[in-house]
């Protein structure tokens, strides 16, 4: 096992778990937010187990997810735009829930829950066809492109994994204004995959062809 990655997977998860809590539960005003803990669990646990996994079996892989510091700037712009999603959308949710201003019932946050965990097992599924995958764009040494499997119905399936975990996000916490403000993340990854593709095109072997096999980026007979 590498010391020094274990550390800072650990640390990274840590700090992950701490500014999550306080961005939802500090502006709840209270730790009997039953929808924070709710989400709090299904974000944390599987992730724990999932860096568990490639800790032990692809240490490599996990050392390009913890790596976030986006290189080019037009996807820097597209990273700040998210954080800034997730810091408005997990303060009004433990707003909403504070000042009682729409109250979701439980059925859609524990079939949101459920959407959640799903898209998570598609995320895995995705880690586990493309070993490529890192957290910035850019094209690796012996990259390949992947055609099989998820990467056969769409081009980026992990974003579309990702749109349908940021979007259950507010739901599990039960707040409609905190999804209207996740509503923006479709268009800011929207414009990270027009980036990404551009460079794909130019320095990775093989993809505009793949471009060619598989039509649609993220959503299936849609875009």
């Amino acid at each position: 096992m590498n010391g020094k990655l274990f550390a800072q997977a650990i640390i990274k998860f840590v700090l992950g778990f701490l500014l999550v809590g306080v961005l939802v539960f500090l502006p709840a005003g209270s730790l009997a937010f039953f929808n924070g803990w709710l989400f709090m669990g299904i974000l944390f646990v599987p992730m724990f187990i999932a860096g568990i996994v490639m800790m032990f079996k692809n240490p490599a892989l996990l050392k390009k997810r913890l790596d976030a510091k986006e290189k080019q700037s037009d996807q820097s712009l597209v990273v700040k735009l998210s954080g800034l999603m997730f810091l408005l959308g997990f303060i009004v949710a433990g707003l909403d829930f504070r000042f009682s201003w729409f109250a979701l019932p439980k059925g859609v946050s524990i079939g949101a829950a459920a959407v959640f965990l799903i898209a998570y097992a598609l995320y895995a599924e995705v880690l586990r066809e493309n070993t490529y995958l890192s957290r910035t764009i850019q094209v690796q040494e012996n990259q390949q492109v992947i055609s099989s499997g998820l990467y056969g119905i769409v081009r980026h399936p992990m974003y579309s994994a990702t749109v349908l975990l940021f979007l259950a996000m507010p739901l599990i916490l039960g707040s409609v204004f905190s999804f209207v403000i996740f509503l923006a993340y479709p268009f800011i990854i929207a414009k990270r995959i027009k980036g990404e593709e551009k460079l794909l095109e130019n320095e990775l072997e093989g993809y505009r062809e793949y471009k060619q096999k598989v039509k649609y980026r993220l959503i299936p007979f849609v875009w």
